[in-house]
């Protein structure tokens, strides 16, 4: 496939990590695109529903599911340079892109995910665990809560990152992994964040998915870094 798949309304990329139907559901509802990553794509044909696209290097899809889905449907990327939500990436283009089944299962796996976020600054991504959002947080973010919404913020490397609407206000605070992280905050009603670098990772409960969904995709993006040849 020489163009990038794309959709306008948004895609969801299933993983094949721990998922269950509620979670996919709730991911499609917004994000009606799906595209199975490898093994994704048996976990989403066992939930009942079926992928337009699976991508990967196709070292744990079952060969029951590429027989189910055809060989117009599969997109094969041996690259092991990559990894198969990085090939995902590459390979659509949505103003929205809601992940589900990347987490929850190999610890290495949810770390792999943490990072290729953190290296796709451009894109519009969230994570959704089933227990948590988590997104790269853009340059300036608006979102209405509930007072008294988990607000987690975690640093990737150093970083700060101006806020209102918080509990706990976020300036003139550095952050940095290894000393002060932003885990456990809550909102007072709307809150901005504006980080200064795409460094920090937002975590939010799962029900304000659909206002986060909004709001990201009026955010604006950080720009894409050049990317090594």
């Amino acid at each position: 496939m020489a163009s990038a798949f794309a959709k306008p309304s948004g895609i969801t990329l299933v993983g094949g990590g721990g998922l269950d139907a509620a979670t996919l559901a709730r991911a499609l509802a917004i994000a009606p695109g799906l595209v199975g990553v490898d093994g994704g794509a048996d976990a989403a044909l066992a939930l009942g529903f079926t992928p337009e696209l699976a991508v990967g290097d196709f070292d744990s899809i079952s060969a029951a599911a590429r027989a189910r889905l055809g060989p117009e449907r599969l997109h094969h990327d041996p690259d092991q340079e990559t990894t198969d939500f990085d090939k995902a990436l590459a390979l659509i283009e949505a103003p929205l892109i809601l992940g589900v089944g990347f987490t929850g299962g190999r610890l290495d796996h949810t770390l792999a995910a943490m990072s290729t976020l953190a290296q796709s600054p451009g894109r519009r991504v969230i994570l959704d665990t089933g227990h948590d959002l988590v997104l790269l947080c853009p340059p300036h973010l608006a979102l209405d809560l509930a007072p008294g919404t988990r607000v987690s913020l975690y640093p990737l490397a150093p970083v700060r990152c101006g806020s209102t609407g918080l509990q706990w206000p976020t300036d003139p605070l550095h952050f940095d992994p290894l000393g002060r992280i932003g885990t456990s905050n809550a909102a007072r009603g709307r809150v901005t964040l504006t980080p200064s670098a795409p460094l920090m990772l937002l975590l939010l409960p799962p029900e304000v998915l659909t206002p986060l969904s909004a709001a990201l995709r009026a955010a604006p993006t950080w720009p894409e870094p050049a990317r090594a040849q």
